[in-house]
């Protein structure tokens, strides 16, 4: 049996749940031991119908617990036993989950970890040890997010780009521990594709599946960071880079543009080239000047002015940069990369060593080292 099949179901049988008169944090409570037990039966006695499976044991988990608190406070469970037959049957909460999960009042890491348990289905655990951090800290940290939104019901309109930014989120964390958490992110960002028509959902899906495409081409040998220019173009995932070009298209095609579809066009672009100077750097421009005027953000200049320095060249892009803060992460690695490309072998050197101490990882730090020491070689002695 596939846990990821299994965990598909899972947004749609808390929203029973809660349907039927149980709370949200218990809801997600039952119907993560239901999870649990399906695993453990189904392989040798696999249900006809799997979420009406889910719902009726977590409905008998649900009702237990609540029967147990009820008898330790001395007054009878709320909720009925028995619900009528096919209630709430017929409608699906899954994309309220999402909203409810994402909410504007929750931090990004407790939104990314309630997403995670109860939209992804993974357990307490499996989000802990991905996040490297203990399981009770991870357990804290989603019984908050449970608490703060308790009293938010699953019929609230929600904001679907706070969503995204969740799911943007999970993928960026990429693999740690023994979760995938960027395939967990594509997984879930596909079953929210179907339900809704928004392109900029599918623009994201887009951008995940074009960054995925080179994820083993990233990162060599005792996680050596490899540039985008020095990677072996011929290991990338050539079957998830055409369906992210595809639905790409499909996503602009409905002209409704948004940031995740005008960087999954900046993504397509490069993925299409064979090799850094073959890049169509003018189109590249031309989606990040759309970037600039869809979120005026500081990062998206930074990379824009990079891009026009491959374009127009490097006095351009140092031109571009200009107008960027000096106090954005990164800032300097950009100058150190458009003053080589200008020559300025000395400054360069210089730039880049000052970027290695400023930088937020150690890979970056140890890459950025590499260079400084790469661009001292070609000096004059």
């Amino acid at each position: 049996m596939n846990p990821a099949l299994l965990r598909e179901l899972i947004p749609g049988v808390i929203g029973v749940l809660v349907r039927r008169g149980a709370d949200f944090a218990s809801a997600e409570d039952a119907v993560q031991e239901a999870l649990i037990q399906a695993l453990d039966v189904w392989p040798a006695d696999p249900p006809r119908d799997r979420k009406a499976w889910l719902v009726s044991v977590a409905w008998r988990r649900f009702i237990d617990a609540a029967r147990s608190d009820s008898s330790r406070r001395g007054r009878e469970v709320a909720v009925d036993l028995e619900p009528p037959p096919g209630q709430a049957s017929a409608v699906d909460d899954t994309l309220a989950l999402y909203f409810l999960c994402a909410h504007p009042t929750l931090s990004p890491a407790s939104a990314v970890a309630l997403t995670l348990r109860a939209v992804g289905g993974l357990t307490t655990r499996q989000i802990a040890r991905a996040y490297l951090i203990p399981e009770a800290t991870m357990a804290q940290r989603i019984s908050r997010a449970k608490r703060r939104i308790a009293g938010h019901r699953l019929d609230e309109p929600g904001d679907l780009h706070t969503v995204l930014r969740v799911l943007y989120l999970v993928f960026n964390e990429g693999y740690s521990g023994d979760v995938d958490l960027a395939a967990e992110a594509i997984r879930i960002t596909r079953q929210l594709v179907a339900l809704t028509d928004e392109p900029e959902v599918v623009g994201l899906l887009a951008l995940m599946l074009l960054h995925h495409a080179r994820r083993e081409t990233r990162t060599g040998v005792g996680g050596r960071l490899i540039p985008l220019a020095e990677q072996d173009r011929s290991q990338w995932d050539s079957r998830l880079i055409a369906e992210g070009v595809m639905i790409l298209q499909t996503a602009l095609a409905c002209d409704r543009l948004g940031e995740y579809q005008a960087q999954a066009a900046i993504a397509a672009l490069h993925a299409d080239a064979t090799s850094t100077p073959e890049t169509d750097w003018v189109q590249i421009v031309e989606w990040y000047d759309e970037l600039v005027a869809l979120t005026d953000s500081p990062v998206v200049r930074l990379n824009r002015a990079v891009a026009v320095g491959e374009a127009d060249g490097p006095q351009a892009g140092l031109a571009a940069l200009s107008d960027v803060s000096p106090d954005l992460p990164r800032h300097t690695a950009a100058q150190a990369y458009l003053y080589e490309r200008a020559g300025d072998f000395r400054r360069a050197a210089a730039l880049y060593s000052e970027a290695s101490r400023l930088a937020t990882s150690v890979g970056e730090r140890d890459h950025l080292t590499r260079e400084a020491a790469r661009v001292r070689q070609i000096l004059p002695s």
